[in-house]
């Protein structure tokens, strides 16, 4: 997996057995270039940890000329964190792990984060010589008495923001590391303008994008890459993935699986718009709609009750009540075309792979077989083609 976030630019190197810290790290060493000088160990079960923290750490080790830094951080109810013990000029001269501290023995309120920055020719001839502990393993820990032991000053950099060392190491501390990471994105978002109503209901992935004036209303999720535009207003109850909201539009109560929403859209409640949806400008689509595959154009009205699947459906088209694109025919995916202005009567059923033509109509109940052209209406099961479509007053196209 980490491999796929950096590719090649990054070099891997194994530990091939768990056998502590220390082994980890003597691994890595061995790995790096020879004009490397000093350099960077935190582990990976730390993800709150900022990129700030790293550079004051680094800072700091280099301008002091340390063969030892490490980042600690106010004690933040970490009870399975190492003790931070310095003397009485402040410098670090050990570190209690949490099985051994005694809190009548000792009485620091600083733990260790478990990132450290290291003289690299120091820190490869201690590796050479750490002893494992009494369970088989090496502790990167265990280089800080030593340090200190020939003299080397060792400095604790405090972690502007304590709460950045929580590790993850089952699932309590997972959803304690996750939700820290949730206010952060909806902090972020809502000083960038966004308005989020109910924080504590709301669940937004780190990726995802939203545009100033937004509202994202109670019992909503944000997942993946989803973008959204300025002046839009997200939910209540909505679930939206990987998908692309512009500005102005509104989805109440619906799901959205990558699928692109042009300006002024509105959708749901209760509608699911599935992979391959893509809804031009003045789209609404109403309850209980579903949409697969299917770029439906310009102020295209679908307020009811449908699926529209594998369908191109063009600027101007109302289609009505209980709609269905039968795209399946048992073994393959067909395609159903509509032109633009067309009407599509109550409970019409199309089946596909069929076209209707630009300005025509369909009759309630209707069972489109065959291709409907440009102004004419198709009527009955199978449809028949009339000769002259009846005039449509349109003047209430939103029902």
């Amino acid at each position: 997996m980490i491999g796929e976030l950096l590719g090649d630019d990054a070099d891997y190197v194994i530990q091939p057995e768990p056998l502590g810290t220390g082994d980890a790290a003597a691994w890595g060493v061995g790995a790096l270039p020879p004009d490397v000088m000093n350099l960077v160990l935190l582990g990976s079960d730390s993800p709150l940890i900022r990129l700030e923290s790293v550079r004051q750490l680094i800072d700091s080790h280099e301008s002091l000329g340390n063969q030892m830094t490490l980042l600690t951080a106010a004690d933040m109810m970490a009870p399975d964190l190492g003790r931070i013990v310095r003397n009485e000029t402040g410098q670090v001269m050990d570190l209690i792990e949490a099985t051994d501290w005694k809190g009548d023995q000792y009485d620091p309120t600083e733990v260790n984060a478990g990132v450290y920055c290291f003289e690299r020719q120091w820190l490869a001839r201690c590796l050479e010589g750490l002893q494992p502990t009494t369970n088989g393993e090496k502790y990167l820990t265990s280089l800080v008495s030593l340090a200190a032991s020939e003299g080397h000053r060792v400095d604790g950099v405090a972690s502007e923001m304590p709460e950045e060392i929580f590790g993850v190491n089952d699932r309590v501390q997972l959803a304690q590391v996750e939700a820290v990471m949730q206010w952060q994105v909806i902090e972020r978002l809502m000083r960038s303008g966004v308005t989020v109503q109910d924080p504590a209901s709301v669940y937004i992935d780190a990726d995802v994008a939203i545009g100033q004036d937004t509202v994202i209303r109670p019992n909503t999720t944000l997942l993946g890459r989803t973008r959204i535009g300025e002046d839009c207003e997200i939910g209540p109850n909505s679930i939206i993935q990987d998908s692309t909201i512009a500005s102005g539009c509104r989805v109440t109560a619906s799901m959205l699986e990558e699928a692109t929403l042009e300006d002024g859209v509105d959708v749901g409640p209760f509608s699911h718009l599935r992979p391959g949806a893509y809804l031009e400008s003045g789209v609404h689509i109403g309850n209980y709609v579903e949409v697969k595959e299917s770029r439906l154009g310009q102020g295209v009205l679908a307020g009811h009750f449908s699926y529209l699947g594998d369908a191109s459906i063009g600027a101007g088209t109302n289609i009505g009540a209980g709609t269905i694109t039968c795209n399946f025919d048992g073994k393959d995916k067909h395609r159903t075309e509509i032109g633009h202005g067309a009407f599509i009567g109550c409970d019409t059923l199309l089946v596909a792979p069929v076209s209707v033509g630009s300005g025509a109509a369909t009759g309630a109940g209707a069972v489109v077989n065959r291709d409907v052209p440009d102004d004419l209406l198709a009527v009955g099961v199978p449809a028949r083609i009339m000769t002259r479509k009846p005039q449509i007053d349109r003047t209430d196209s939103t029902e």
